[in-house]
């Protein structure tokens, strides 16, 4: 086989070697930010739903709506992000701008102390750097790995972002018990931490620009929007949007369990342990499988595992199968998603598609907080998670009818 001086094969094509399962550097740099990041951001989001709902008594539905508000600035902010990063060309700084806020809200927290006002201005603000931060991190993880392995590289990513979020509720937990149940020593703890992940990102992480042949192509808000005009990546676009909708968010889940299984307020913060647990084994193994089996099936079939948690949250409510579960559905999903929208989008307007992708998702989300907390309030828990259940087996199928022939 003849491969020429730039590493191609002489029908254009890319050689396999012996070490084609290894990750872009790149890639690990990013994964490592995310890691470290993840600790900070779940030490908080750890603790905060049982200090919303147990220590200032929030009902279902103000909880619904302070979560869904998480869900809603990302998706306002993603596409402002996502269209700077690439009409700028400068992925990383948009992202660094990202994280540097969201560390930032980490100290505001103390100064929001119990009022409900002060910690959604705060929560909104972290969101925002969340929001700013996504799309141009996934956009650069899509420029620094071959296209016939993207399911790989977003699992690698994802596997060590969720090993973060595995580490995050352990130090949450750590730091209570050591300080005897105090929540600023975590916030302390985890704005100390978030600075970490910054200073990761500027010294590692190297900006992808996207080769520009000619004059610079538009990445105006205007461009970026008529991606929606490519009937397959518009298709994928509202599925993302309509399963999001019926997707019940994980703060909940853990209430649910909580309230079932009788488990001890001091023991929430390890609830979320158990789906970053088989969220990390099962990141890479999924990532790989999705490239080789097809990565519509593999999404569509992470939504089978969520379906299968809500159910078993109906009946016996176990709780080691339900995180097991709901880390199988991130696995397959999250990272997997990046992957299908990835080749579908110019270089040049990736970060921007992106955060189109993502905003319809979270926007989905939003609305999905808000009802299921108002079903919860209105109906009672069970009630409202049968209409969810129901929902995403109606979303499911309708997803499957509109993307079976997407590779």
């Amino acid at each position: 086989m003849y491969i020429s001086a730039n590493g191609r094969t002489a029908d254009g094509t890319r050689p396999r070697s012996r070490l084609s399962w290894a990750v872009p550097g790149n890639v690990l740099a990013l994964g490592a930010v995310s890691l470290v990041t993840d600790v900070s951001s779940e030490m908080v989001t750890a603790v905060l739903p049982l200090y919303l709902t147990l220590f200032l008594g929030l009902n279902p539905l103000q909880f619904g709506l302070l979560d869904g508000l998480s869900f809603g600035v990302t998706a306002l902010v993603r596409l402002a992000g996502g269209n700077l990063a690439d009409r700028w060309q400068r992925r990383k700084l948009v992202a660094g701008i990202g994280y540097a806020l969201s560390a930032l809200c980490k100290p505001a927290l103390l100064v929001a102390g119990g009022s409900v006002a002060a910690l959604g201005a705060v929560i909104a603000a972290d969101r925002t750097g969340k929001g700013l931060r996504t799309a141009p991190r996934d956009a650069l993880i899509s420029l620094s790995a071959p296209p016939d392995e993207l399911g790989r590289a977003f699992g690698a990513h994802r596997a060590m972002d969720t090993l973060g979020a595995l580490l995050g509720p352990l130090v949450a937990f750590a730091v209570l018990t050591g300080t005897g149940g105090a929540y600023d020593a975590v916030f302390v703890v985890s704005f100390c931490v978030a600075v970490l992940g910054v200073l990761l990102l500027v010294m590692y992480v190297r900006d992808r620009r996207a080769p520009l042949l000619g004059a610079s192509p538009a990445t105006s808000p205007r461009a970026a929007l008529g991606l929606l005009r490519d009937a397959a990546f518009l298709r994928v676009c509202v599925v993302a949007a309509a399963l999001g909708l019926v997707t019940v968010g994980d703060a909940f889940v853990y209430l649910l369990l909580q309230k079932r299984g009788g488990i001890g307020a001091e023991y929430f913060p390890l609830l979320s342990i158990g789906t970053a647990a088989a969220y990390l084994l099962l990141a890479v193994p999924v990532g790989r499988l999705a490239d080789r089996l097809g990565r519509v099936p593999v999404f569509l079939a992470g939504h089978g595992a969520l379906a299968a948690a809500y159910l078993v949250l109906l009946g016996p409510g176990w709780p080691v199968a339900v995180l097991a579960l709901l880390g199988a559905f991130y696995a397959a999903t999250d990272g997997v998603l990046m992957a299908v929208a990835g080749p579908m989008l110019s270089a040049h307007l990736r970060t921007s598609g992106m955060a189109l992708l993502q905003t319809g998702q979270a926007t989905g989300r939003l609305l999905s907080s808000a009802l299921f907390g108002a079903l919860w309030t209105v109906w009672g828990s069970a009630p409202g998670l049968s209409v969810m259940a129901a929902g995403l087996a109606l979303c499911a199928l309708g997803a499957w009818s509109a993307l079976r022939r997407h590779p």
